[in-house]
């Protein structure tokens, strides 16, 4: 499975989770075996989709990496159907990358609410 996480800087598993999906800076892409709770491969790449039409734009541009879960510190309610519709998991994280992806591996993550600025609508803005 790959999961992609939300950064706010170039600091991969050292950094903090971003606390809004549309405004992150980079993601970071881990690949994890599930079974032997390891990350067996990592790369960090732009969002070049930084809020330019909102968190939605930035849903098409992580999925570009085939991933199959996302963590990020809030999200708005149209971002979120967005990765419904793609099968994408979406969890929600404030703190460490890398004790996100840990507690991810021990099915300790929860979901994630509608960030309080994007309302229940249901679109990106």
């Amino acid at each position: 499975m790959r999961v992609g996480v939300v950064l706010e800087d170039e600091n991969g598993v050292h950094g903090n989770v971003c606390a809004h999906f549309g405004q992150c800076k980079f993601f970071f892409l881990a690949d994890i075996d599930k079974d032997k709770k390891k990350i067996t491969s990592t790369r960090i790449v732009p969002n070049t989709a930084v809020h330019g039409g909102g968190g939605c734009v930035a849903v098409d541009e992580i999925l570009k990496y085939k991933i199959t879960h996302v963590i990020a510190g809030g999200m708005g309610m149209g971002a979120q159907q967005k990765f419904a519709q793609a099968g994408v998991e979406v969890f929600g994280y404030s703190g460490n990358v890398q004790k996100a992806l840990d507690d991810f591996m021990n099915n300790t993550l929860g979901g994630l609410d509608a960030c309080k600025d994007h309302g229940q609508g249901g679109s990106c803005h």
